[in-house]
């Protein structure tokens, strides 16, 4: 059974022993007080209401942890204590890749590793979403799943798993699918030993380090970027890669 301890975010009223609360963050959802300690969850969002309405519901469905709420990262960083079970940020209509954001995701990721982030968003592009999982975020949410698949994307995250909507599998075949064919054309035009050498010029190697790697003669190296020059129709190393990315990106 759950209740609310304080008053959620607003700081209008008193709470359960009569105190008005001095600054509405964080606050927060709990269980009634037993030898069971709930893990704790910290939520992000800027706006009041989303954020009190989000964890209120979360609970009503079954999320069995301490809700802490927060207005902003900065707000996060000055309370954390170390003992939150994860960070759900709800990002609204702004776009994980706005400037400030993905560097705020980015700090939090590296300076909290054992920390799982989830990203919670009205925006859910592909682009966005794998930008999210490269960064190390644990999960994706789109606002627009009900609330019971929204828990069980949290509790699949913080136990270690990573979440990403259905929404976002059929842009992500399209890509796979594009990126085969891709391959299929790189195939048709360079033979595997090629493609050995283009990685190694991907990586900037000298031909003496690309020989050694491959086992090769240097004088094969440069026989092997001869002909991927002369394919592509380019001058140079350099010219190499701008035309595979033109090419094949």
């Amino acid at each position: 059974m759950t209740e609310v301890r304080g008053i959620i975010g607003s700081g209008i009223g008193k709470g359960l022993n009569g105190a008005i609360p001095s600054s509405p963050f964080p606050s927060s959802v709990n269980v009634k007080p037993s030898l069971y300690r709930a893990p704790v969850l910290d939520i992000i969002d800027e706006r009041a209401l989303d954020r009190e309405c989000l964890s209120q519901s979360l609970v009503s469905h079954g999320l069995n942890m301490t809700i802490v709420l927060f207005n902003s990262i900065d707000a996060w960083m000055a309370k954390y204590s170390g003992e939150s079970s994860g960070l759900l940020i709800s990002l609204g209509s702004h776009d994980f890749t706005e400037s400030g954001i993905e560097d705020s995701i980015r700090m939090l990721v590296t300076k909290f590793p054992e920390l799982p982030v989830i990203i919670l968003s009205d925006n859910h592009d592909l682009r966005q979403v794998l930008t999210a999982l490269d960064l190390g975020v644990k999960g994706f949410i789109p606002s627009a799943v009900g609330i019971a698949v929204c828990v069980k994307a949290i509790s699949l995250a913080l136990s270690g798993g990573i979440f990403i909507s259905t929404e976002s599998l059929p842009e992500l075949r399209r890509l796979m699918s594009v990126a085969d064919q891709q391959e299929r054309k790189r195939a048709e035009v360079f033979t595997s030993r090629e493609e050995e050498v283009i990685s190694m010029l991907k990586l900037g190697k000298a031909n003496k380090i690309i020989a050694y790697e491959l086992d090769l003669r240097e004088s094969t190296v440069k026989v092997h970027i001869r002909n991927i020059m002369k394919k592509l129709k380019v001058h140079n190393r350099t010219e190499v890669i701008f035309k595979l990315n033109e090419l094949f990106s």
